[in-house]
């Protein structure tokens, strides 16, 4: 087995809160500076930025893992990912269907365009990308089920946009197959504390929307190889694959 440093949750220049600094080019090389070998591609409600920037991450020799930060009915933020851009591009037109018509206030919230390797803006997206999706967090996890995708409650003890901020508790209709936990949170004492979360595996990750965030935190997964299929096994512990540290 080997070792891997993965960073599952940032922010581009798509994301509202993300810095207009957040292209491609300057996120993959801030990642290799700080030595990650994989990166998590997640804007909110859009995975339009993952393709450039999994062009620039294949051409520098590191590992880009597509998806989005979807946020629920409920207000609660998810993590998704998907092994392919076909699977990828389904999960864009569910999220473009259940996305509300809540136009973006540039000058409240930020832009929100998606730049390619060059940093040319190549769209705009004008519906506000941190608004909720008319889907319960039930139903977001089937549609990534349908998809073959991963499904990662994120942050999930933050005050707001969390899983126990919005519900209380970890609803017993869904299977996650990681739970996201930022820094501050003493892992051991939360699973104390709430027993039913021993049985998922703990991320840890920056949720970076800067570029001096990057790899600030981050998880150390053992598997064969960096890429989708080997993550999935190293969530469920599979084949001697798993999370085996959390900094």
């Amino acid at each position: 087995m080997k070792r891997f440093k993965a960073d599952l949750h940032m922010h581009t220049v798509l994301s509202p809160c993300g810095s207009l600094e957040m292209s491609p080019v300057v996120i993959v090389n801030k990642a290799l500076e700080r030595g990650l070998d994989i990166i998590g591609i997640t804007d909110h409600n859009s995975t339009r930025q993952c393709a450039e920037v999994y062009k620039v991450g294949k051409q520098k020799g590191i590992t880009v893992i597509c998806g989005a930060e979807v946020t629920t009915k409920e207000e609660v933020h998810c993590l998704t990912f998907f092994e392919n851009f076909e699977k990828l591009e389904l999960f864009q037109k569910y999220l473009d269907e259940h996305l509300p018509i809540i136009l973006n206030d540039v000058e409240k919230f930020g832009y929100q365009v998606w730049v390619d390797e060059a940093e040319e803006i190549v769209g705009q997206e004008e519906r506000l990308l941190i608004s909720a999706l008319d889907q319960s967090i039930d139903e977001v996890e089937q549609k990534v089920r349908e998809l073959n995708g991963l499904f990662i409650p994120a942050h999930i003890f933050r005050p707001s946009f969390s899983v126990y901020s919005q519900l209380g508790f970890m609803p017993f209709d869904i299977t996650p197959d990681a739970i996201g936990m930022s820094a501050r949170v003493v892992v051991d004492e939360q699973i104390k504390k709430y027993p039913e979360l021993k049985q998922y595996t703990v991320l840890r990750s920056s949720d970076a929307h800067f570029p001096e965030q990057i790899g600030t935190h981050y998880s150390i997964i053992e598997m064969e190889e960096a890429n989708f299929e080997e993550l999935r096994k190293a969530l469920h512990q599979q084949g001697g694959r798993k999370v085996i540290e959390l900094k």
